[in-house]
């Protein structure tokens, strides 16, 4: 194994056994990273709300009075259930001219590349989750700078915050979340094999950043809604 690659030591039954702990998905949808499916407005990822968490009473779609967007309402005690994009923190950790890069354990994309990242928590802010995340996938503390991409990922109701960060040692190891974790060479990073194309905006802005000698804020939208049948 090379020195700057590290796989996780869980064999497969109790590997499968962690995975049932875990998020069943951490951030947007399986899709391809090299997808060309043209999006389609109207057909974005959703999971109905049947009953209302005040009063368990049913929810209805409906406008309610001084809105302009169908929400989710309560048909008994009048709860309006509002649904918002979720937050994503992650970060780009470089030491020594590479790049922390861990293989996913649990879906969606099990076994693809990614930097970490993950959901936001309450009460914490978005350097903190990146951090955060870094540690729980890699097991690496390292330093938060600069935003390097802020991706809108329409289909998946989420936002994407991707800081710079410095790994000040080559410490790491294989989170619970990772089935590998390497410190890997631009040229050798597998972008056949990056989990999403958020990660896959982020790593080659942040690398053509280094490139140039500077440091930008990049930001795109990415909407791979599919047409319904």
């Amino acid at each position: 194994m090379p020195q700057n690659r590290k796989r996780s030591q869980i064999g497969a039954e109790g590997e499968n056994r962690t995975r049932m702990t875990l998020r069943s998905a951490d951030f947007e949808s399986a899709v391809s990273t090299n997808s060309t499916t043209p999006a389609v407005r109207g057909a974005s990822i959703k999971r109905p709300m049947n009953f209302c968490s005040s009063c368990g009473a049913r929810v209805a779609l409906r406008i309610p009075d001084g809105d302009h967007l169908e929400r989710r309402v309560c048909t008994a005690c009048g709860t309006v259930h509002y649904e918002n994009p979720k937050l994503i923190a992650g970060c780009v950790p470089e030491h020594d001219g590479k790049i922390l890069l861990c293989r996913r354990a649990i879906e969606p994309r099990r076994g693809y590349w990614t930097i970490p990242a993950g959901f936001m928590e309450n009460e914490e802010t978005l350097q903190q989750a990146a951090a955060r995340e870094c540690w729980e996938e890699a097991l690496a503390r390292v330093e938060i700078g600069g935003i390097c991409a802020i991706v809108h990922v329409l289909h998946a109701h989420q936002v994407h915050v991707m800081f710079c960060a410095s790994l000040a040692e080559p410490a790491y190891g294989v989170g619970v979340e990772s089935l590998e974790v390497m410190l890997c060479a631009e040229a050798d990073i597998p972008w056949p094999d990056i989990a999403f194309p958020s990660v896959a905006f982020a790593l080659r802005r942040y690398l053509g950043d280094r490139a140039a000698g500077t440091q930008g804020l990049h930001f795109t939208t990415i909407d791979q809604r599919l047409a319904r049948a």
